[in-house]
Parts: C-alpha cells; structure tokens; sequence
C-alpha cells in the first residue's frame, strides 16, 4: 500500500462535478458522480466511454478548470481541490492540458512566438534569459523548426497546430498532461504521427498522461491503464493488456466487440445495447448501465454497485462479480 500511494502522482476521491440548469425544469446535470481513480507517476491513464460520460469533465476537474462539486483530488499527496488565488495559479505549472481542437485553442491573432511566450507572461517568467533558448527546445521537442515562430495558426496544418498546443503545454515543464481527444480532429496519418510524438516525449521527459478518447484503438495504442466511464461513473479500471485479455463489465464487452478486426479469426460477435444513453440529469436508480445491460437483474435496478477489486490491479463495479 504504501509502494503504491509513493508511485502515485495523481489521486481522485469521491469526485463529483455537477451543473445547474438555468431553471428548475432544467435539473441538475452529474456529469462526474462519485469517481475514485489514482494515476501513477510516468503512466498514461486512459479513459473511454461514449460521448456524454463525463470523460472531460473529469479530466478538466482533476487540473481544476473545473471546479469539482464534491469530493478531494491530490497532487503529490497535496489537496489541491481548495486552492484559489495565487496558490491555484502556482499549481497550474504542474498540470496542463491539450485540447480537441488545435485551431479553436490557438489565438489566431499570435504568432508562434508570442503563443509559447504566453506560459512565461503568465507567470512572470518572461524576462529570464534563457526563455527565448527554451522556446527554440520546444519547438526542437515537437519536430518543428525556428522559421514557425512567425507564423500565425492559419499558415499552419492541423498537425502543425497541435504539435503547437503541445509545445505550449510543455513549456513549463508539468507532471500530468491532459489530453482532451488530442488527435480526434486530426488526418488518421497525422494522428499516427501525433501519437508517436506524445509517446516519444512521455520517455524522454518523463511525462504522466491522462488519456481522453472516444477511440479504443487509440487508447490501446498509448494507455498503461484504462478507465472505462459511462454515464459520470468509472466502471472499469484495469491495464490495458488485462482488459483486452479479460473484461467483466457488460459495458466493456459490447465497447471493444465495437472495434474492428482486420483478421477474421480475432473477429468477435458485435454486442449491440438496447435504446438510448439515459440522461445525466435523471440517471437511473441502482446501476446506471441496467436499462441497456443484457445480463441487468431486479438487483442491478435497486442498488447501486461500488467499484472494486476482484483481481490484481482489475477494479469493477458489477453486481454479477460480487460472490
């Protein structure tokens, strides 16, 4: 245990992110409703789920661009779910983010320069000598070349754009990155080349990601760990090798049944889910899954079931493991 929580860089508990309609008809969104998860020093983390689960959210709420409703989360043992002010804005040089979208996330009216000088204006590190040495390394780190740094988003391609974001998000050197749908809005062959970039920066500098895709080869790609999330709750944690080889949640089975397989051996019998995605503003009572769950019982309708370990390092949260 004690191994464990040193290894550990980043630790959720019991978060929760609710929004609030703007009238009472509207209700009140859960978004993210009671998650734990811990994410260990030099590890990416990924999480998985249809749209709506509550993936971003969550990843926004764990670097605070969100403001969690309930609940602690842990930097390196610290509380950060509280701070406010200039203790906030310190810790924002340990956790950054890559957003979706890498031409809304770019101000159109910077150049290169002026957009990875930002970290440094931010933070009244912008008169250091070596800053202007720092950005050239940046550039160097995400494979693009000095003649960039005068360049506006709109002379670049979407690659170019996001490797951009990336750089940015380096620049003051953070222990967990967040990447948002990273390379979803990119080429498939530029995203190959995005993914082995992340990859190649994660060993050569030491970095901590946590992973948001819609995509499961994605994740399967760059993850040491998955999350799997439906409907604002995590309801399967494991390594990415023991969630291919062996997965319990019915949730998890019909997501990877989706993926496809090029040899006809691998293919498995796709598992298609019964209606729709309940809303997160009336999410069903006991487990949020039964609606759509092939395998639900009168439990699953009334209790709720907690996520918890029922093999080494494989978390779920499934009435139908409980013996």
């Amino acid at each position: 245990m004690a191994e464990n929580e040193k290894e550990t860089l980043v630790r959720a508990d019991h978060v929760k992110v609710y929004f609030k309609g703007k009238s009472r008809k509207d209700g009140t969104v859960k978004a993210v409703d009671d998650v734990s998860l811990d994410i260990r020093k030099g590890e990416t983390f990924g999480v998985v789920g249809e749209s709506g689960c509550g993936k971003s959210t969550l990843g926004r709420t764990l670097i605070r661009l969100i403001d969690p409703t309930d609940g602690h989360i842990y930097l390196n043992g610290e509380d950060i779910s509280k701070l406010k002010g200039a203790d906030l804005k310190a810790m924002r040089r340990k956790m950054q983010i890559i957003f979706q979208d890498p031409s809304a996330c770019l101000n159109p009216r910077r150049t290169v320069r002026q957009i990875l000088m930002e970290p440094f204006e931010i933070h009244k590190m912008d008169k250091d000598q070596d800053v202007e040495a720092r950005i050239m390394e940046l550039l160097q780190l995400v494979g693009l070349d000095s003649y960039h740094l005068s360049r506006y988003p709109h002379e670049l391609s979407g690659g170019q754009k996001q490797r951009i974001g990336i750089a940015r998000a380096l620049a003051l050197k953070p222990d967990l990155i967040v990447c948002d749908e990273a390379v979803s809005a990119l080429d498939v062959s530029v995203q190959a080349q995005v993914l082995n970039l992340l990859q190649e920066l994660k060993q050569k500098l030491g970095l901590t990601y946590f992973f948001i895709s819609h995509n499961l080869n994605v994740v399967y790609q760059v993850s040491d760990r998955v999350g799997v999330m439906y409907l604002g709750k995590m309801v399967e944690i494991a390594d990415y090798d023991q969630l291919y080889e062996k997965r319990y949640h019915p949730y998890t089975e019909a997501l990877l049944s989706a993926i496809p397989q090029v040899n006809q051996e691998d293919r498995k019998e796709r598992i298609h889910l019964e209606g729709e995605v309940p809303s997160p503003t009336d999410p069903p009572s006991g487990c949020r899954f039964h609606t759509r769950c092939p395998k639900a019982c009168d439990r699953c309708k009334a209790e709720e079931p907690a996520l918890r370990e029922i093999a080494p390092g494989h978390l779920v949260a499934c009435h139908l493991y409980d013996a």
